[in-house]
C-alpha cells in the first residue's frame, strides 16, 4: 500500500480540521442538518461564498448561524447580518444576544445604534451600503456578510441597495445570500460568481414540513389535488372540478331567475357543508372549523387592513374563546411588560382595551397600520403558541418568524394601489410557506376559501409553481452617482455599473468582460510599478521607444513616396534625439524597465480593445448613469478638475450624505437656502411633505398648512421640484411626483407637542402609519442635521427631538 502524497495528506488534514467545526455546530441544533444545509455550511467552511434558495421555513437561517459560528472561532473576525426590515433586524439581534451574549452583538437600523463595534452586528441593508460609501472603520476585519431575503433586490424602490452592497464589499468578504425559491437561482448565482468570486449555488425545493392544500367550500374542506393515489401528481381533485361546474350552472340560473335576490349566494353561516353557490363560510365559522380539525394555530391572510380589524371584531362578537385561564394570565403578563411605557391617554386612542380583549381570546390582527409595539406583541404571543388565530395582510410573509399549522387565503387577488390583480406564484409560495412548524407539525395546511367563479385548474397551477424569477431593479440615483464618482472617478464608475445584476441580465457577457478589465487594470498597475525609474518617467521614455519602433516598421513596409520617406526620417531623427536626452536613457536598469514597459503596452492595447468592446455593448444602466451625471454637471454637483477628471463639488459632497427618493431635491433646497427661515416644527413639516407617498385620493386636494414661513418655503420647494422635473425630462430621465403637504400640518402639530389623539383625528391615519411616517421624517432630519450649516442644522436637531417622543420614541425599535 502506497503512502499518501503531501497534497493528499494536506487535503486529508484539512478535511479533518473542517469536520469538527461543522460537527460541533450541528451538535448545538435541535434538528439534524438537511443535505442542502450541510452542503452550504461545507462550502462556507472551505472559504467560498454561497447562495441558498429554499422555501420559507426550510431552515436557511441555520446556514447564516454557521457563518456567525465560523466568525466567532477567529478572534480577529467579524460578521454582519443584514435584513430588509427593521422588525426582522430586531428579532435577529435578540436571537444572537441570547446565543452569544450582549457584549459581542450589535444592532444598527438607523433608528437604533447598539454596540456598533461588536463582532456580530445586525443591520438593515441600507446601513451597510452607507458604511461602504463612507469607508467606515467598522468594515475592518469583516469576514462574512449575511444577506437575508436577498430576493428583495427585485424591489423597485429599495432593490438597488442590495446590488450596491454586493458589488462594493471587499473581495475577501464571504457572502451568504439567502433567498426564497426563485426560478433563476443559477443565473443569479452566476452573477455572484462573476462579481464576488467563488460562490456555490445551492437550491432546495423540498419543504421540511409537507404542505396539504385544500379549498374551503361553504363549511366543507375539499382537497385541491386528487389524493386517490391513482392519479398523476398535481392532478386537480375531480370532486372540486364537479363543484366548480355546479357553481357555474347555479350562478347562471340565479342570474336569470332571481335578479335582485341574494338567495343564489348564501352569505350566512357555513356550518354543515354546502355546495358551490352556497357561498363562503363567515370568519367565526372558519375559525371554529379549523379548531375542530386541530388546524390551529392559523394565519388568515386578508389583503386589507380594515378587513383584518373587522375579522377580529366578528370573531369576538361570536363569543369564540380559544385560550384557557393560564394562557390568558401569561398573555396579560407579556402585554403589560411590553407596553408599560405607553401613556394612558395614548392607550385609549390606540384601542388598547379591545386589542387586549382579542389577545386574551387568542385572536389578533397584524398589519402595517398597527403600532409597532402592538405588532411585536402579536408576533411574540404567536411564537409562544398563546395566540391561535392571526388575521394578517401579506406583510407578515416578509421575513418575520411566525410559522403556523395552517394558512388560510380569503382571496387569490389583491389591490396593488391601482387595480385588483391576481397574486403571483411567488406571493402564493411566500404566504403558504408559513404553514407547517418544523419539529412540531408532521404537515402544514393551506386553505383557499371558495369564491364564485374560482377555477380549480388555475388554483392548482398557482399552487404547483414553487418559484418566480428574480429580476434586477437597479437604477443609478443622484446620490449613488456622486458617491461613486468621488470614490472611483467616472470611467471606473461606469465599469462598476457594468457589474450590476441589471446589466448582467441584459447582457451576461459584459459582466465577464468588465471583470477581465478589472483584472487587467490591477496588472497594469503592477507593471507600472515594476518599470518605475528613479531618474524619470519611464512610461514617457518607453512611449518614445514605441513610437520610434512603429515608425521604423511603417517605413520598412510598403513603398513610401520620397516626400513620405523624408517626413519619416525627420520624425525619427527628432524622436531619437528626444530619447537620448531623456533622463531614463542613462539608467543602468534601462532594459529591465523596458521589458516591463513592453508588457504594460501590450496589456494596455488589449485593455483599450476590451474597453471599446464594452462601450459598444453597454446597456441602459450606464446610459442612465450618463444622463444622471449630465444633470449633476448642469447643476454644479460635479465638475472637471485640472486633469479633466469628473469630481464632486462642495454641493456634491452634501448630496453624498442625502439618501432617499428625493435626494437631489433636498440637496438643492439646502443649497439655495429655501428652508433657512423654518423653525423646528416647520422643518419637520417640510420633511413630512418630502417623504410621504400620497394615496390616490390625496392628489389634487387643498390641505391646511402650518402658519408662518412654511407656506412660502413649500411654494419655493415646489418651484425647485418643477425645475428639476423639467431638467430630468430634458435628459430623458423619468420625472417624479411633486411633494405633497397632506400630512405637513399633522407633523407640524406633533413636533410642537400636540397629543396623539389630536394628530390622528386630523389626519385619519392609523397609528402605525403615523409612527412609520415619523421614523422616515426623523431619518431625513438626521441627514439634514449632518450636512446643513447654521440655523437649518440646529432646527433639524430640534425637530428630531420634537418628533421623537411619545409613541414614536417608545416604538423606535419596531
Amino acid at each position: 500500500m502506497t503512502s499518501p502524497s503531501p497534497a493528499e495528506r494536506y487535503a486529508l488534514s484539512r478535511e479533518q480540521r473542517r469536520r469538527p467545526r461543522l460537527a460541533e455546530f450541528a451538535s448545538t441544533l435541535k434538528f439534524d442538518l438537511d443535505p442542502f444545509q450541510r452542503a452550504a455550511c461545507g462550502a462556507l467552511d472551505e472559504g467560498r461564498s454561497v447562495l441558498v434558495a429554499a422555501p420559507t421555513g426550510a431552515g436557511k437561517t441555520a446556514i447564516a448561524e454557521f457563518a456567525v459560528y465560523l466568525a466567532m472561532q477567529d478572534p480577529d473576525a467579524k460578521v454582519f447580518y443584514t435584513t430588509p426590515i427593521k422588525a426582522l433586524s430586531n428579532q435577529k439581534y435578540q436571537e444572537f444576544v441570547d446565543a452569544w451574549g450582549p457584549d459581542d452583538v450589535g444592532l444598527l437600523t438607523g433608528d437604533t445604534n447598539v454596540n456598533a463595534t461588536g463582532r456580530i452586528v445586525v443591520m438593515t441593508t441600507e446601513v451597510l451600503r452607507n458604511m461602504l460609501y463612507a469607508d467606515s472603520p467598522l468594515l475592518d476585519r469583516l469576514a462574512y456578510v449575511v444577506m437575508d431575503e436577498v430576493h428583495y433586490l427585485a424591489d423597485r424602490f429599495r432593490g438597488a441597495v442590495w446590488e450596491e452592497v454586493i458589488i462594493h464589499l471587499p473581495e475577501a468578504v464571504r457572502l451568504v445570500s439567502l433567498s426564497a425559491t426563485v426560478s433563476n437561482a443559477e443565473e443569479f448565482g452566476d452573477w455572484l460568481q462573476a462579481v464576488r468570486g467563488d460562490t456555490d449555488v445551492i437550491v432546495s425545493e423540498a419543504r421540511p414540513v409537507p404542505l396539504e392544500q385544500h379549498v374551503l367550500v361553504g363549511g366543507k374542506m375539499v382537497d385541491l389535488f386528487d389524493s386517490s393515489g391513482q392519479a398523476a401528481a398535481n392532478r386537480v381533485n375531480p370532486e372540486l372540478k364537479q363543484l366548480a361546474r355546479a357553481s357555474r350552472s347555479l350562478g347562471t340560473r340565479s342570474q336569470r331567475g332571481r335578479r335582485g335576490s341574494d338567495r343564489g349566494g348564501y352569505r350566512g353561516r357555513g356550518r354543515g357543508g354546502g355546495a358551490p353557490g352556497t357561498g363562503r363560510a363567515d370568519r367565526p365559522d372558519v375559525v371554529a372549523l379549523l379548531a375542530s380539525k386541530h388546524l390551529l394555530p392559523a394565519i388568515v391572510f386578508i389583503f386589507s387592513r380594515a378587513g383584518c380589524d373587522q375579522a377580529v371584531r366578528q370573531v369576538l362578537r361570536s363569543g369564540i374563546r380559544l385560550t384557557d385561564a393560564s394562557e390568558r394570565d401569561e398573555i396579560r403578563q407579556v402585554v403589560e411588560a411590553r407596553v408599560r411605557m405607553l401613556r394612558d391617554e395614548d392607550l385609549a386612542v390606540l384601542g388598547y382595551w379591545d386589542w387586549v380583549e382579542g389577545l386574551q381570546r387568542g385572536v389578533a390582527a397584524h398589519h402595517a397600520g398597527m403600532l409597532p409595539a402592538f405588532k411585536e406583541v402579536v408576533e411574540e404571543l404567536f411564537q409562544r403558541k398563546l395566540l391561535k388565530v392571526v388575521f394578517a395582510t401579506e406583510t407578515l410573509a416578509l421575513g418575520v418568524n411566525m410559522p403556523a399549522r395552517s394558512v388560510v387565503l380569503e382571496k387569490l387577488e389583491k389591490f396593488n394601489g391601482e387595480a385588483r390583480v391576481p397574486i403571483t406564484p411567488g406571493e402564493y409560495t411566500q404566504l403558504t410557506g408559513r404553514a407547517g412548524r418544523r419539529g412540531i407539525d408532521i404537515e402544514g395546511h393551506s386553505v383557499i376559501q371558495w369564491v364564485d367563479g374560482l377555477d380549480p385548474e388555475a388554483v392548482a397551477a398557482l399552487a404547483s409553481r414553487r418559484s418566480y424569477p428574480l429580476n434586477s431593479s437597479f437604477k443609478p440615483t443622484y446620490n449613488m452617482a456622486v458617491n461613486l464618482i468621488d470614490q472611483f472617478g467616472r470611467e471606473r464608475t461606469r465599469q462598476i455599473l457594468e457589474l450590476s445584476f441589471a446589466q448582467f441580465q441584459a447582457d451576461r457577457a459584459v459582466v465577464d468582460l468588465a471583470r477581465t478589465l478589472r483584472k487587467q487594470e490591477e496588472s497594469l498597475s503592477g507593471y507600472a510599478e515594476a518599470m518605475r525609474c528613479h531618474l524619470g518617467d519611464f512610461g514617457e521614455y518607453s512611449g518614445l521607444r514605441r513610437r520610434i519602433s512603429d515608425l521604423e516598421k511603417e517605413a520598412a513596409k510598403g513603398n513610401p513616396t520620397h516626400a513620405q520617406r523624408e517626413r519619416m526620417q525627420r520624425e525619427l531623427v527628432r524622436l531619437r534625439k528626444q530619447l537620448r536626452a531623456h533622463p531614463c536613457h542613462g539608467c543602468a536598469e534601462r532594459e529591465q524597465h523596458a521589458r516591463w514597459a513592453e508588457r504594460w503596452w501590450r496589456l494596455q492595447r488589449e485593455h483599450d480593445q476590451l474597453s471599446r468592446q464594452i462601450r459598444t455593448r453597454t446597456g441602459q444602466v450606464a446610459k442612465r448613469f450618463d444622463r444622471v451625471t449630465e444633470v449633476l454637471s448642469k447643476l454644479g454637483y460635479v465638475e472637471r478638475d485640472r486633469h479633466g477628471e469628473l469630481v464632486s463639488t462642495s454641493a456634491g459632497r452634501i448630496l453624498k450624505r442625502i439618501y432617499g427618493e428625493r435626494d437631489l431635491l433636498v440637496a438643492e433646497c439646502l443649497r439655495r437656502g429655501l428652508w433657512d427661515e423654518l423653525d423646528h416644527a416647520g422643518l419637520a413639516a417640510m420633511a413630512a411633505a418630502l417623504v410621504y407617498e400620497p394615496r390616490r385620493d390625496d392628489r389634487g386636494i387643498e390641505y391646511r398648512l402650518p402658519r408662518g414661513p412654511f407656506r412660502a418655503a413649500l411654494e419655493a420647494t415646489g418651484h425647485v421640484w418643477s425645475e428639476l422635473d423639467d431638467l430630468e425630462r430634458e435628459h430623458r430621465l423619468p420625472g417624479s411626483e411633486p411633494p405633497t403637504a397632506a400630512l405637513a400640518n399633522a407633523m407640524h402639530a406633533w413636533a410642537r407637542g400636540s397629543s396623539l389623539g389630536d394628530v390622528l383625528a386630523d389626519t385619519e391615519l392609523a397609528a402605525g402609519d403615523f409612527v412609520r411616517l415619523a421614523k422616515q421624517v426623523i431619518d431625513l432630519l438626521d441627514q439634514i442635521s449632518i450636512v446643513a450649516d447654521g440655523e437649518v442644522g440646529r432646527a433639524a436637531r430640534d425637530a428630531i427631538d420634537g418628533v421623537r417622543r411619545g409613541v414614536v420614541i417608545d416604538t423606535l425599535a419596531g
